[in-house]
This record gives C-alpha cells, structure tokens and sequence, in this order.
C-alpha cells in the first residue's frame, strides 16, 4: 500500500483594502487559512503580499462608465504602478463583451512596455488561484527553490547537449 503525501498547504499574510472586506474572494483566501489584513490606506480594490513583494489591483469593467477613459482607472492604475513595483492587473471579465474586450484592449496598449502585468481573470477562484501561484513562486523559499531548479535545468542541458559534446571534441582534437 502506498502513501500519498499531499505536500503542506502554504500559507501567507495578505493585505487586503477596505473595499473588498467582503468580497467573496477575501472569503476564500481566509477559508484557506490565509492572514487577512484590511488597510484603509492602500488602493481600493488592492490585495498586497508584503512576503512575496507582489500587489494585484482588481478592476471590473462592467462597474465602469461606458467612457472608461472618463473613469479615472488609467490613473489609479498609474498610481498603483507606481507604489508597487511587481504589480498585477486582475481583468475581472466573467464573460468577454465587447466592452471588456475594448477596455483591455485600451489598457494593454497604454501600459505596453511598462512593468504591469495583466491578467485576465473570469470568476473568483481564478483571482485566488492566480494571486496565490505568483504569489507563492516569487516569495522566499519558493523563488530560491525555482531558481536553484532551473540552474540544475540549465546545466543538465548545457551538459548533454550535442552542440556542446561537439564543441568538446573539437576542442580536443585541437590540443
């Protein structure tokens, strides 16, 4: 008989503004034994992970005006941008309208090239499940852990490849 081993669950402090206090999303991270922290002084719609130094901004196009340019949300995501440096942009888009699909489009092109990241996301599981994978692959032990994996990836690679088995014995052949 063999034994599964589920591996421990991981578990952080996040900081939540006072706008979502209670979104259903702050629910699930506390049902899954995340610290919540609600904070008046961060970005309404903000959840931050001081631990991993990660911070997502949830916007919803559909509780914006039919001119989102008018909407003030290009600056609040500047604005974001600008306290937080690994920032994220969660698109809340349950279905993909026209609207939605013109106000991300609108904001890809006017944040192409800058260290925002955005991400499409259609309920709330997907908001949980996104910040908490970024959240837990760029938080320490875990970002360690990658990076001493893909260093092991890249010598293994390097190591067996023919075009450097090649280059060996060429070199050899030349002494």
């Amino acid at each position: 008989m063999t034994t599964h081993r589920e591996a421990p669950l991981w578990k952080t402090t996040v900081i939540v503004s006072t706008s979502l206090q209670n979104h259903d999303t702050v629910r699930m991270l506390m049902a899954q034994q995340h610290r919540i922290r609600s904070s008046g002084s961060v970005e309404a719609g903000a959840f931050i992970f001081p631990l991993s130094g990660t911070a997502f901004l949830l916007v919803d196009p559909q509780e914006l005006p039919v001119h989102f340019e008018e909407s003030g949300v290009i600056e609040k995501i500047k604005k974001f941008m600008q306290v937080h440096r690994n920032s994220f942009l969660l698109l809340y888009t349950p279905f993909t309208g026209k609207k939605e699909l013109e106000i991300l489009s609108e904001i890809q092109c006017r944040f192409f090239g800058s260290n925002l990241r955005i991400l499409p996301v259609r309920n709330n599981a997907e908001v949980v499940e996104g910040m908490l994978t970024i959240a837990k692959a760029t938080s320490k032990p875990n970002v360690d852990n990658i990076c001493e994996r893909l260093s092991q990836a890249q010598t293994h690679i390097v190591d067996s490849s023919p075009v450097w088995q090649m280059l060996r014995d060429k070199l050899k052949l030349s002494r």
